[in-house]
């Protein structure tokens, strides 16, 4: 899934990861590192549809960006011997650009819908019929004369994506046979996919260089791979080619990622709220035009990590920097509750300036 911003240690994807996650992304069940219980959950669900026969009920993964649901539908498809078709919701606007592809799938196939949260009201309510009947209804004409004229549908599995499941609609989400949340990574995992992902990409790793990565990697796949790319590049460049924990920390404050797994934004983030308003509260849009950025890349990209990485507190009145910001920034926490007993900063911004 593409997002608004494209920093070194951001969970969305770049157009220059496409190819390399293809390299090192894994190809069957057995090779998907972590993830245990979804991991295992899907495999009963797999094998029992292939005993009987039929295709399994329809998926819905969700979670942050960068944790594995794309590869999970390929391997989905690769587990069933199926073909997949690859989509996305905002790119259904029409029921007709659904209709298409739904009557081209072959008896089996997966239809993998990325962020199918996003997907237009008309094609969703297609969509219905589809997946519980294999059947769709195709509008021709408008008006009194319009006529429904019913297609089958071969029986497909739908998987489908989101980052945000709360926005499915309640019909959506009951049509979904099997619903499963991928969580972030522990650091022990993410180290054991760098390994996995150094051999594939011919990269000499020590066991102490890729857990310097990992711990940088704010538990997420996508970001552990980028970050092992660049470390790769500096080893080659600037040093002999092994990734070392010293090499590691030296690319990576090349690249300004710092021991946290932040860079220059979530730290940008947290210095204005810090230095420029004594730890807060202060609204969204004032702290975006403080660090020179746009609100939604400041409250999509950087607070969901600030925020679980216990740095910055979202309140009703405002933004505020927890102690632990204080102390990772090298500044001394003021004495109370950090920011909750000072008077909120106006935001001239917004009109919702009171909202987290």
């Amino acid at each position: 899934m593409t997002g608004p911003d494209n920093g070194l240690v951001s969970a969305y994807v770049h157009d220059a990861d496409l190819d390399a996650e293809a390299t090192v992304r894994p190809k069957r069940l057995e090779e998907f590192i972590a993830q245990h219980r979804v991991r295992d959950q899907l495999d009963l669900l797999l094998q029992g549809a292939m005993r009987r026969g039929s295709p399994p009920d329809h998926i819905l993964l969700s979670g942050p960006p960068g944790l594995g649901k794309t590869t999970l539908a390929n391997i989905v498809a690769a587990e069933l011997g199926s073909g997949i078709r690859v989509t996305s919701g905002p790119v259904i606007e029409r029921s007709g650009d659904l209709a298409a592809i739904l009557t081209s799938l072959t008896e089996g196939d997966v239809l993998f819908i990325d962020e199918i949260h996003r997907i237009a009201k008309p094609a969703e309510e297609l969509l219905y019929s589809a997946m519980e009947d294999f059947r769709v209804d195709v509008i021709v004409g408008k008006g009194p004369g319009a006529t429904a004229i019913p297609l089958d549908v071969e029986p497909f599995t739908l998987v489908g994506a989101t980052t945000r499941s709360g926005l499915l609609t309640g019909p959506m989400r009951d049509r979904f046979g099997f619903v499963a949340h991928l969580d972030f990574y522990s650091p022990a995992d993410l180290e054991v996919l760098l390994r996995r992902s150094a051999r594939i990409l011919g990269v000499p790793i020590t066991d102490e260089g890729a857990a310097e990565v990992a711990g940088r990697s704010r538990g997420t796949p996508r970001i552990a791979n980028r970050l092992l790319r660049r470390v790769r590049d500096f080893a080659e460049v600037r040093a002999d080619g092994v990734v070392t924990l010293e090499t590691a920390r030296a690319a990576l404050k090349v690249y300004d990622v710092d021991a946290l797994g932040l860079d220059r934004l979530d730290r940008a983030v947290l210095t204005a709220l810090v230095d420029s308003f004594r730890g807060g509260p202060v609204g969204l849009s004032t702290l975006a035009v403080a660090v020179g950025e746009q609100p939604d890349t400041v409250e999509e990209v950087c607070e969901p990590f600030l925020v679980r990485a216990g740095l910055l507190a979202r309140t009703p009145r405002g933004r505020v920097a927890t102690e632990a910001a204080w102390r990772h920034l090298g500044r001394t926490p003021p004495n109370g509750t950090f920011g909750m007993d000072t008077p909120p900063v106006p935001d001239l911004f917004s009109m919702d300036a009171d909202q987290p």
